[in-house]
């Protein structure tokens, strides 16, 4: 197996079209959910990225680093996404994550709560290609990392001259950031394993789950 990775591997892209397709038509269901539940089913519809995009709107608002949230902060931080639901809604979402009534929540803690559940082995699986991918260690993956890892020689779009190696390897980070507005082109361990959350929800089998993570980063 090649050392390199597929930046442009449709496994992914496929698995992600199904969960969003998946998670609308239960939103659609008229069935009642709890605010947990609509909450994720909403992130989800939004594809790999929207859980990612919220744990970023939520720290965008962190100025003191607390990591914690008011009700106000929560408030906003959902209206920032644009994510469909009321106020009430939000209120009644905020008091589901403050379990202890203390009146703020822990974002680490929210976001955990909210990405769905994974095995270890998955855990494991995903851990090792953030690993691979941050060459410098640092705790972030950054173009820089990537062009220590990856060759676009075989790109598509850099034979064509239709993009550098720096724009694909750019626009391949930008497929782990939640929105427009959130692109910085640094990708944290958190919103990697949370990206990866989101694509393992549409997937039942560990062992299918971890041959897709081996093959689209050549583990």
């Amino acid at each position: 197996m090649s050392e390199e990775a597929d930046l442009s591997n449709q496994d992914l892209y496929s698995l992600e079209a199904n969960l969003v397709n998946k998670s609308m038509r239960e939103l659609a269901n008229g069935e009642e959910k709890d605010p947990i539940t609509k909450l994720r089913l909403l992130c989800l519809s939004r594809g790999a990225t929207g859980i990612v995009g919220l744990g970023r709107a939520f720290r965008n608002m962190d100025d003191d680093g607390s990591k914690a949230l008011n009700e106000e902060e929560f408030i906003n931080g959902i209206r920032e996404t644009g994510l469909d639901v009321s106020d009430e809604e939000i209120k009644e979402m905020f008091k589901c994550f403050d379990e202890d009534g203390s009146g703020s929540i822990n974002m680490t803690e929210f976001l955990l709560k909210l990405r769905p559940p994974m095995s270890q082995c998955r855990l494991d699986v995903i851990h090792q290609a953030f690993a691979k991918m941050d060459k410098s260690g640092d705790g972030v993956i950054t173009v820089d990392d990537l062009k220590n890892v990856y060759s676009v020689k075989e790109h598509p779009k850099f034979q064509s001259g239709e993009l550098s190696e720096d724009e694909i390897l750019t626009e391949f980070l930008n497929n782990f950031e939640g929105g427009r507005g959130n692109l910085d082109g640094k990708i944290t361990k958190e919103e990697f394993e949370n990206y990866y959350a989101t694509i393992s929800a549409s997937i039942d089998n560990d062992m299918f789950f971890d041959l897709i993570l081996r093959r689209a980063y050549a583990l």
